[in-house]
């Protein structure tokens, strides 16, 4: 039986939830006063007890976005994933289906592993022809304030999304993993946030030519400031002292005719991203009656 289970439905020509269940260690919270008036639009904000995930905890949740419905899913905080008790790898898998002509937008902060924790998480999107998804993935490096930088265990992550229930459209695996050659902070080396992005849909057609360029330009700046402090090295040293990016992006399109685009980020703060996110959804102010991560 599933941990969580939120039902979005068109009642009175409103997007409505019409069914939200959740158990221990999961709780969802659907704020009336979420969403500003006039804006057709659930808010979902999920929490755990205790303020995190602890070892061996086993999450499952279900989504369902009737057709012409919209929905936020979000959280209020990190998401902490506490110390590994043994082997024991807690897990947190969600589905979501999408209808015609809806829009799901998943916008979490950022998952926060503690020294020696095991986490594995898997999201499942089934869409139609005319869905629309925002989905925002990532993770930091641990508790700085504790000297804890990319000291986990284990860590993965998989993002599936699926055309007409069982075509493959976006197939995505994240894995971190402390080996006894190379920890995961030398792989990393001084990046302490990794993300991923993924716009998909008519709806956001505006929005992902606009983040592509902003993407485009960035990284053009961000290069040219690169290649420029290391014109100024001797030859002898201008290999080792190379400035490398402190934000890195990229972008990319996938599905028919490129209808999806995917962002992928480094970066060596969380800040950062969280500024990257602000600045490129902000388009979708309009749709949700306020931006994301406001």
């Amino acid at each position: 039986m599933a941990t969580g289970k939120v039902v979005v439905e068109k009642i009175g020509g409103r997007s409505t939830a019409t069914r939200c269940f959740s158990k221990y260690p999961l709780k969802f919270l659907l704020p009336t006063k979420a969403a500003p008036a006039g804006t057709d639009v659930v808010w979902i904000y999920t929490i755990t007890y205790g303020g995190g995930i602890v070892s061996g905890d086993s999450i499952s949740c279900e989504f369902t976005i009737g057709d012409g419905c919209t929905a936020v899913l979000t959280t209020q905080s990190s998401t902490k994933v506490y110390k590994a008790i043994g082997s024991q790898c807690s897990e947190q898998i969600s589905e979501a289906r999408i209808g015609s002509e809806s829009l799901l937008v998943v916008i979490p902060d950022p998952v926060t592993c503690f020294s020696t924790a095991r986490y594995y998480q898997k999201q499942i999107f089934r869409l139609v022809s005319d869905s629309n998804l925002v989905l925002v993935d990532w993770i930091t490096s641990g508790r700085h304030a504790n000297g804890e930088k990319w000291d986990f265990e284990f860590y993965k992550s998989i993002n599936n999304v699926y055309l007409e229930d069982d075509h493959p459209l976006f197939l995505d695996t994240v894995l971190l993993e402390k080996r006894s050659i190379q920890s995961i902070a030398e792989r990393m080396q001084d990046y302490q946030a990794i993300a991923m992005v993924i716009l998909f849909g008519e709806k956001l057609k505006e929005i992902q030519k606009q983040v592509q360029e902003n993407v485009k330009n960035m990284m053009s700046e961000q290069l040219q400031i690169s290649y420029g402090s290391r014109r100024y090295k001797s030859e002898s040293s201008s290999r080792n002292d190379f400035m490398k990016p402190e934000f890195i992006a990229s972008c990319s399109t996938f599905g028919s005719e490129g209808k999806g685009v995917v962002i992928r980020i480094a970066s060596d703060s969380t800040e950062s991203v969280y500024n990257f996110l602000r600045q490129q959804l902000a388009q979708l102010q309009p749709l949700l009656g306020q931006p994301p991560y406001a």
